[in-house]
């Protein structure tokens, strides 16, 4: 059974913006986070700790993003992240590297 996806904006003590994103991330919904992440204008953390699943659909909107956001996982996501070459393009944050 997967998981609905959701997206949560919010901000950091610091002001900054957030995205908390829960679920499972695939084609069915990458649309949903990459509007999300389009509808905050600046630097944006998108926070992935609570993500259970996340397919191509789902890095490619990632990807498109790579000039603006930094992310936060777990190490599950650690080897989609790092063979997809994004750990490369953003700073991750949670996976022992920071």
């Amino acid at each position: 059974m997967t998981t609905s996806l959701t997206v949560t904006p919010g901000r950091r003590p610091d002001g900054a913006a957030v995205l908390t994103v829960v679920g499972e991330i695939d084609m069915s919904d990458a649309g949903e986070l990459d509007k999300a992440i389009a509808s905050v204008e600046g630097p944006l953390l998108v926070d992935l700790t609570a993500v259970e699943y996340l397919d191509s659909a789902g890095l490619s909107v990632l990807f498109r993003h790579t000039d603006r956001v930094e992310l936060v996982a777990t190490p599950l996501l650690e080897p989609v992240l790092t063979i997809s070459g994004l750990a490369e393009l953003v700073t991750v944050h949670g996976l022992g590297a920071d």
